[in-house]
């Protein structure tokens, strides 16, 4: 019998030259501008990066709200520069704000380089269980927390290298978001069912 429990289900094993392409559904970026954020804005004088943009799906959803955003990937889908942001870096304090859904493997050094890249805020897509690792805790989060751990109550589906507006899972997803200067702990907030809010028939136009 097939174990579908959440624990193996919700592990996404990765080959170390893999992409990890999970595009992020239009929607959970503006329940995250809307209710983690917000209060960081206005953001229309702000610039923003996102360094591992895939085929620009939170790109583009980032031009709704900032000023200016810059989009790079290491890998080319047709959008953005091609530039791997761990071996080409940006300049110290090059952006307001980096706000990306990173290579799970890599989440830990995006969120260490997007420290110094950002003059005013990181912010990072990943599974829940990313915030469990003694390693994890003992190179990152006990020296710099978060300020934010925002939690999604919905599940925010996500498959590999396509949007499918159909698509279910049983992974969980939450933001960690480091507002300089850094907190000395992090407060957890939830980000409450708002799906149908924030989804739009033309995130999907082009599927």
């Amino acid at each position: 019998m097939q174990n579908r429990s959440h624990a193996v289900m919700a592990q996404r094993a990765e080959a170390p030259d893999s992409p990890d392409d999970f595009p992020t559904p239009p929607w959970a970026t503006r329940a995250f501008m809307e209710h983690v954020i917000a209060d960081c804005g206005p953001f229309e004088d702000q610039s923003c990066l996102e360094p591992a943009c895939g085929a620009g799906h939170m790109s583009k959803v980032l031009k709704e709200y900032f000023g200016k955003v810059r989009s790079s990937d290491a890998h080319a889908y047709g959008y953005g520069t091609v530039r791997n942001y761990l071996d080409v870096p940006y300049a110290a304090n090059a952006v307001d704000w980096v706000i990306t859904n990173p290579p799970f493997r890599l989440a830990e050094d995006f969120v260490h380089r997007s420290l110094i890249v950002a003059r005013r805020g990181v912010a990072v897509l990943v599974r829940t269980v990313f915030i469990e690792s003694v390693g994890r805790y003992r190179s990152l989060f006990e020296k710099t927390p978060p300020t934010i751990c925002a939690q999604y109550t919905e599940r925010v589906p996500m498959v590999r290298a396509r949007l499918d507006r159909k698509a279910s899972t049983a992974t969980g997803y939450a933001w960690l978001v480091w507002v300089k200067p850094t907190a000395t702990s992090a407060r957890l907030v939830w980000i409450p069912p708002c799906r149908k809010s924030f989804e739009r028939n033309s995130d999907y136009k082009d599927l």
